[in-house]
């Protein structure tokens, strides 16, 4: 089966473009798949690696596939229709669920914003002391006036060099001593106990690295690049242009959700090799496995890691907010994206500010945050499968995509990863009471 049936510009007609650069193939895919490693997931592969030290390594290597597929079918989507996801479900599907799903998306996107700004904050006051909910509002009014304020392409090629914080972990990893044979085993043969605590566990790791978040962003910021990027066309319009955007999209990806699973597990490999090899099995922020790595590994390696939470979460606050204001933006036609100047798109950019401060804001209530993630991550694990699952449909669906089909292994790929979170799904009320 091909990416193109029936076009009027056949691909093999059509010239081919030089060779890419690395720079200009890596966008959206490499900020998503960066983005998935926030101060949230990072405290998520803590408490894997601190509980059950390496036997969880096996469920990066199994994810990154089912990521790469429903990441490339959500920027396929975006880049073939110039639309985002909500978008294109207001388009195909009925209202009532559209508004349904999109609304429960934006309480999670809002209860994780203010989950990270909280351990951004309470990194950095590891690391210089101080009041941290002051660092609460300081990261939440900086991060929502730089997505409104600076232009959309100077945004996206700092929150590209912002991804190298993501190899503090890397970093970290080697200054721990770890058993690399017993990695190796523990990453290629899964070592999996039937039991409530580790199944728990890796429900927690699949619905943090496949999130619906992910989806609305790459798929919305592939339709940015349409408006950005001169000459460029939705690909329904202009399939000439297929051949090298589809294969961009593909390596973008790739590259993107590797780079997100190899951090996430040298988060899991770091943590085994320190907490749970010191007895250290009860982990439940980010801020606190770097405190709990001070005295094992090091001030060094604690201050990469604090480091590192910091740096992620700025990653993370413009993904969480954006995906939010894009998807409420199509639902309501409101005019989106981070291509216009905010005078354009009051309400894109009032939303963008409005989930921030209001993620921010519960920072200052008795809410408690850890209870308040575990929620988030619920409502997530919820809204994942019927998003999936009118994105296979929609992939498919040629009144949406046209004459553009999902390659046969894509496509596959794509309802594997769906059926594996509707399992997640059905094992975390299975083990809703653990």
């Amino acid at each position: 089966m091909t990416d193109l049936a029936a076009s009027p510009n056949p691909p093999d007609a059509v010239k081919q473009p030089q060779r890419p650069r690395l720079r200009d193939v890596l966008g959206p895919g490499l900020i998503t798949g960066a983005s998935d490693d926030d101060p949230s997931g990072i405290a998520t592969y803590s408490q894997a690696g601190a509980q059950f030290g390496y036997t969880l390594g096996w469920i990066m290597l199994f994810s990154w596939p089912l990521m790469c597929a429903i990441q490339e079918i959500s920027a396929r989507i975006g880049r073939i229709t110039g639309r985002g996801i909500a978008g294109n479900l207001k388009r195909h599907y009925p209202a009532p669920l559209l508004h349904a799903i999109v609304t429960l998306l934006v309480v999670a996107n809002t209860i994780n914003l203010g989950a990270d700004l909280g351990a951004m904050a309470a990194a950095l006051q590891l690391l210089i002391g101080g009041p941290q909910l002051l660092y609460v509002a300081l990261f939440a009014v900086a991060s929502a006036l730089l997505e409104i304020f600076v232009r959309y392409a100077r945004y996206v090629s700092v929150l590209k060099w912002l991804t190298v914080s993501l190899f503090a972990y890397v970093g970290v990893a080697f200054i721990v001593k770890l058993p690399w044979g017993i990695v190796a085993h523990a990453v290629v043969i899964p070592d999996i106990t039937f039991n409530a605590a580790y199944l728990t566990v890796v429900v927690a790791i699949l619905g943090t690295t496949i999130s619906p978040y992910l989806f609305f962003w790459q798929a919305e910021e592939e339709a940015e690049d349409v408006k950005e990027r001169a000459g460029a066309k939705p690909l329904i319009r202009a399939p000439e242009q297929a051949p090298s955007e589809l294969r961009r999209i593909r390596w973008d990806t790739i590259v993107g959700m590797g780079f997100s699973n190899v951090v996430a597990l040298f988060i899991i490999l770091t943590t085994a090799a320190t907490l749970h090899a010191h007895g250290v099995t009860d982990i439940q922020t980010s801020a606190q496995a770097a405190q709990a790595l001070q005295p094992i590994a090091g001030r060094f390696a604690f201050l990469i890691f604090a480091l590192g939470i910091i740096g992620t979460g700025l990653l993370a606050l413009p993904v969480l907010a954006g995906s939010s204001a894009y998807a409420l933006g199509e639902v309501f036609g409101w005019h989106v994206g981070l291509t216009r100047k905010p005078g354009r798109a009051k309400r894109f950019y009032g939303m963008i500010a409005a989930a921030t401060l209001v993620g921010g804001a519960l920072n200052f209530t008795p809410i408690d945050p850890i209870k308040a993630l575990f929620w988030s991550a619920v409502i997530n694990g919820i809204v994942a499968v019927p998003v999936m699952i009118m994105m296979m449909l929609l992939a498919h669906n040629p009144r949406a995509m046209g004459a553009f089909r999902l390659p046969r292994m894509l496509s596959i790929t794509g309802w594997l990863a769906t059926a594996t979170m509707a399992l997640a799904a059905i094992g975390m009320f299975a083990t809703f009471d653990a």
